[in-house]
């Protein structure tokens, strides 16, 4: 997906007034540095390799734990959606988790698990499954309901009505459902790493801004928005392109 020129307009307008403001009224600011030496600090951590290991372990725990909610989330809302009883017995649990902030489980996580990647995993995983679950109940809801007579009358399994009926129809919106999830998995295990977890993007944003070193610090906090850019725009193509195959010439 093309960018457009436009978008980088502003950015650069705000980059630029930053680097100004730091070289000017705010120099020798322990708190700001300019983008000149963020860049230059994010330049150091690509080779001294901390740049690549942070990424590939926050992004492997963000992926894992939104594959494990993912999973859960749309097994238990395909089956909520299908079955009213279902839905009626396990309306009250879902309605009393699900407002439970994801970073409230850390100090458990961390009991269960200790630091490292299976609790990071589990914070993550749980964050996941709420909007997963939901938006797949959803969809599962608006699916045809002559296509579940049909299903129904061809005497199908439910794993067979799930593969054959239930699940293409539900595809696109469960895209949308992907996208959110792959946006709060990034933002939850970056805020356990912040947190607690001595690991990852987040972790190193916060040894840079404990050791009084704020160039690092922002380059740390740009490199995190450019990757959760990349991420959601990779996202999008890949929802393009399922979309396409399955016939939406729209997309």
């Amino acid at each position: 997906m093309a960018l457009p020129l436009k978008s980088l307009a502003f950015p650069a307008l705000l980059i630029g007034a930053l680097e100004l403001w730091a070289r000017t009224t705010g120099r020798g600011s322990d708190a700001i540095a300019p983008p000149s030496a963020a860049l230059r600090a994010l330049g150091g951590a690509v080779l001294d390799g901390s740049l690549l290991e942070a990424t590939a372990f926050t992004l492997g725990s963000a992926a894992l734990g939104l594959l494990i909610g993912a999973i859960g989330g749309v097994l238990l809302g395909t089956l909520l959606g299908l079955s009213r009883r279902a839905a009626r017995m396990g309306y009250l649990s879902v309605e009393v988790a699900r407002p439970i902030p994801s970073v409230a489980l850390i100090p458990l996580a961390m009991l269960v698990f200790g630091f490292g990647l299976r609790m990071e995993v589990s914070v993550v995983a749980f964050a996941c499954l709420w909007p997963m679950l939901v938006l797949a109940q959803a969809a599962v809801l608006q699916v045809e309901p002559r296509l579940l007579e049909v299903s129904r009358a061809l005497q199908l399994s439910p794993m067979q009505r799930f593969v054959w009926v239930v699940g293409p129809a539900i595809v696109p919106r469960l895209f949308v459902a992907l996208r959110l999830g792959v946006a709060i998995a990034l933002v939850v295990a970056v805020t356990v790493e912040i947190a607690a977890n001595p690991h990852g993007m987040g972790y190193a944003m916060m040894i840079a801004q404990q050791s009084l070193d704020p160039a690092l610090m922002l380059a740390w906090l740009a490199w995190i928005s450019v990757v959760g850019y990349a991420i959601n725009v990779a996202a999008l193509a890949l929802q393009r392109s399922v979309a396409r195959r399955m016939g939406d010439l729209s997309a």
